[in-house]
């Protein structure tokens, strides 16, 4: 019997940095002689993809905007990411429900308990590992700069990314054994480092 994959998450504020090891730890996994899925959210399928567009650039009210971002999550895992683990792949997800808690739930007020709602209602279960990429405002602001034209959350102001960021440290002291905080103010190679011991400790764990 094929052994169930490991789902792993990358989150963090734009600007955080995680984007930049998404396929790093995705090359390191396959070195392990492990099939990976490397995805992204909001989308990973098609029909997430065209809600990622909507949801990244159309104006619209915070209720929608958080339904959205579950419609796609729905497909997304009944499409991609339980087939994968279900076959003993490992998925590798930049952004995945810590980012609603943290962007809807803390950025636009909404608030945890109407995210854990949706979440009980269509999740099975959280991914195995994440990586929280904390950067302070200023830095995420900085590089943010020198990127590509922002969509409609990185237009946000600081008083957003700072509750956002605060939603994502709490969900982190909350579950301290699944999310890992990564200093991301740091160089790439010792950031790594960092990642690749821990990637060798869930590697070393599967059954």
């Amino acid at each position: 019997m094929t052994s169930r994959g490991r789902f792993i998450t990358l989150e963090g504020v734009d600007g955080a940095g995680k984007s930049t090891h998404t396929q790093w730890i995705a090359e390191f996994l396959r070195g392990q002689g492990l099939e990976v899925v490397s995805t992204r959210e909001p989308g990973g399928t098609p029909l997430g993809e065209k809600l990622r567009a909507l949801v990244l650039t159309d104006p619209m009210g915070l209720d929608t905007e958080t339904l959205l971002m579950f419609a796609a999550r729905c497909e997304h895992l009944h499409q991609v990411i339980e087939p994968a683990l279900a076959r003993g792949a490992w998925v590798v997800c930049d952004r995945y429900t810590d980012a609603t808690y943290a962007y809807q739930g803390g950025g636009r007020g909404l608030g945890a308990a109407r995210v854990a709602a949706l979440e009980t209602w269509m999740q099975a279960g959280r991914p195995d590992r994440t990586w929280l990429f904390d950067v302070p405002l200023e830095v995420a602001r900085a590089r943010l700069a020198d990127a590509r034209e922002p969509d409609r959350f990185e237009r946000e102001g600081a008083a957003f990314f700072e509750r956002t960021r605060a939603a994502y440290q709490a969900r982190a002291a909350a579950e301290p054994d699944r999310i890992r905080v990564i200093d991301s103010t740091r160089a790439i190679a010792e950031i790594r480092l960092e990642l690749e011991a821990g990637l060798r400790e869930l590697v070393a764990d599967r059954p």
